[in-house]
């Protein structure tokens, strides 16, 4: 069960856990802060937390103040679509066969059946999102395990609300955000090196960062872009 607390001027929703390590997330649009807290923590070391971290928090709501969103895609000639970063708009071509999706020069190329409902069209430009992410994956997944030296048991593409990426470092699992597809792909090897070295150290602290910093020097400016990017949902800040 959720509880709230108030700190200069910020609300605070803490929820207890079973976990070891406390966890602070900044959700957009509107700025909702949430903390993670194992069950034994007290309100008095939650609260030094916050207080802690709450320069952090309202420099993050800021960012967020700014924060453009996607527009709702009806799926129709000439509407903006986003692949690998790049604007492409799109081109609606019913004709009785199978849903088929193509990059064709400027255009995105949706073949759909005549009649079809903007959920169908929605639905089978997701499912080609999905394909497109799945073949990025392969090689940078490989890459990084290599350089990181672990390995991953599984890595799992699929529509997420609060999340570009999430790991699991004790099954050695990732989960990847379909929404990356449509990013430049610096932003999806961000969040594929993030993840994986989750698998050598759960949480953000000093020694996180040491390895980003180490095999990704470049990474704070990536992440700076992707939460700049228009956001379809309600992401987390990474």
């Amino acid at each position: 069960m959720a509880t709230q607390m108030e700190l200069g001027g910020v609300v605070v929703d803490v929820v207890k856990k079973d976990i070891k390590n406390i966890h602070l997330s900044v959700y957009p649009p509107t700025g909702r802060v949430r903390i993670s807290a194992p069950r034994a923590m007290t309100s008095a070391t939650i609260r030094g937390f916050v207080i802690s971290k709450l320069g952090w928090i309202r420099q993050q709501q800021k960012k967020l103040e700014g924060q453009s969103r996607e527009s709702q895609r009806e799926y129709i000639d000439r509407e903006s679509h986003y692949v690998w970063g790049k604007r492409y708009l799109l081109e609606v071509v019913e004709i009785s066969a199978g849903p088929h999706v193509q990059l064709h020069h400027s255009k995105l190329r949706l073949q759909i059946r005549p009649g079809a409902t903007p959920d169908v069209r929605a639905a089978v430009m997701a499912a080609w999102y999905r394909g497109l992410l799945r073949i990025a994956l392969s090689p940078l997944i490989s890459k990084w395990e290599q350089k990181l030296g672990v390995q991953a048991t599984g890595c799992f593409v699929q529509s997420m609300k609060t999340r570009w990426g999430s790991c699991n470092s004790s099954k050695r699992t990732i989960r990847i955000n379909t929404e990356l597809a449509k990013k430049p792909r610096e932003c999806l090897e961000y969040i594929v090196v993030h993840e994986l070295v989750h698998f050598l150290q759960p949480n953000h602290g000093a020694k996180f960062i040491a390895l980003m910093d180490q095999h990704l020097p470049h990474w704070r400016e990536t992440r700076d872009l992707l939460n700049r990017l228009p956001a379809k949902n309600e992401w987390w800040l990474y």
